[in-house]
């Protein structure tokens, strides 16, 4: 079976293959959500606690939570639900899912790390992927960096590298406008939008 392993803390995720299937023993039986020791995977992992978080068996149907079962079901799913993306406005389709539960006919267990243990595993837990993209809205870009309301956000936009390059030869860079942003401007407007409002009260 193989085991995708995830680390949210820096991005990265790994899949790797494990042929003795005593050391998966410990995952059988358990449900997706369940938090799991992962000292049976190898030396290396000891310490380590993870997330069961879905896969896929032999035929690539997916795990579906919530469905009390090993086997396979067929459900009638609509818009909003997991394992479905609706082609039509409206539609609803019935499609075979495997339950939550995990056992040996699995092929791919997704795994995620909730706890971290003394040791670094290569690939994963030793670097971190740096973030593509960053909030847009001001009050979230606040937070993030921890500003305050008299802090200018826009120094703090991350820029985007687009493809391509300018005439000069450089690397084109591309800032996001931030979102509800109060500026002078903005309340110059709100100013003039309440004015016009009592003028046309007044009349």
């Amino acid at each position: 079976m193989k085991v995708n392993l995830s680390y949210p803390a820096t991005g990265h995720q790994k899949l790797i293959e494990i042929e003795d299937e005593n050391k998966l023993r410990p995952f059988y039986d358990q449900r997706m959500s369940a938090e799991v020791s992962a000292d049976s995977l190898g030396s290396e992992f000891k310490g380590y606690v993870v997330r069961i978080t879905g896969g896929n068996d032999k035929q690539g149907f997916p795990m579906k939570q919530g469905i009390l079962t090993n086997g396979r079901v067929r459900l009638l799913l609509k818009k909003g639900h997991s394992c479905f993306r609706e082609r039509r406005k409206g539609e609803r389709r019935r499609k075979s899912v495997r339950g939550c539960i995990v056992d040996a006919n699995l092929s791919v267990l997704n795994l995620a790390i909730i706890k971290k243990g003394p040791g670094e595993l290569p690939g994963l837990t030793d670097s971190t992927v740096p973030r593509s993209r960053q909030p847009k809205r001001a009050s979230k870009i606040r937070k993030m960096f921890n500003l305050t309301k008299e802090d200018d956000v826009r120094q703090y936009v991350l820029q985007v590298p687009k493809k391509g390059t300018n005439p000069a030869g450089k690397q084109r860079n591309a800032r996001p406008k931030v979102q509800r942003l109060v500026t002078p401007l903005v309340l110059q407007r709100r100013r003039r939008r309440r004015a016009l409002k009592k003028q046309r009260l007044s009349k």
